[in-house]
């Protein structure tokens, strides 16, 4: 119970601390917020969230989020399915779409390898990848993990398993600064990462 408050703000803005990079300030910001709020605004955010938690799933080619059972970027076939992209989450797809220079598909790992979150590549869509490439004409794999000791060991790991198929894998340049995310690189970083990726 947070001194000064009612009971159900104080839950509210529990629950809002729990959320990822909210701390207990910005809790109390939304939280005022939407205390201030028409009801109608409050009504539209809660419709909202219910919307994303039934309709919202992974598509069932490469796992990006997506509100059919395969997403817009699987479905297009504009895009060049001999290259695959593959990347740690769904926010890896939307930087890349952003920069506008690959016109290839995605594969989503849904997380990188880290022991200490008791992530290993079992965890993964790694097998899921393969099967795909066993499947299909995919001809390049471009590695997009992040460039921390997560992304790079799982990009180590990714090219293990990889070499065997026989397939062009290649890495993004580090255009991307070491330890950084690719979800927060700015769009020219990200292309001329494209342009200049290499093998692993």
């Amino acid at each position: 119970m947070i001194k000064g408050l009612p009971g159900s703000m104080t839950r509210l803005i529990e629950e809002f601390s729990k959320m990822p990079g909210i701390g207990t300030r910005s809790a109390k910001r939304l939280t005022f917020y939407i205390l201030q709020s028409s009801r109608e605004k409050v009504e539209t955010l809660l419709r909202n969230i219910k919307e994303v938690k039934e309709n919202v799933r992974f598509c069932s080619i490469c796992n990006n989020l997506s509100e059919k059972e395969i997403c817009s970027i699987c479905s297009d076939e504009t895009r060049d399915s001999s290259a695959v992209c593959v990347v740690a989450g769904p926010s890896g797809v939307i930087a890349m779409e952003k920069t506008g220079a690959y016109k290839g598909l995605y594969h989503v790992l849904l997380g990188e390898i880290s022991p200490l979150d008791g992530m290993g590549p079992e965890d993964l869509k790694i097998k899921e990848l393969v099967e795909r490439i066993n499947k299909t004409g995919i001809k390049e794999v471009i590695i997009a993990t992040d460039f921390t000791t997560e992304g790079e060991t799982t990009a180590l790991y990714l090219q293990e398993v990889l070499n065997p198929l026989k397939i062009k894998v290649t890495r993004l340049a580090r255009g991307v600064p070491a330890g950084g995310s690719i979800e927060y690189a700015d769009v020219s970083t990200l292309e001329r990462a494209f342009e200049e990726r290499g093998g692993v």
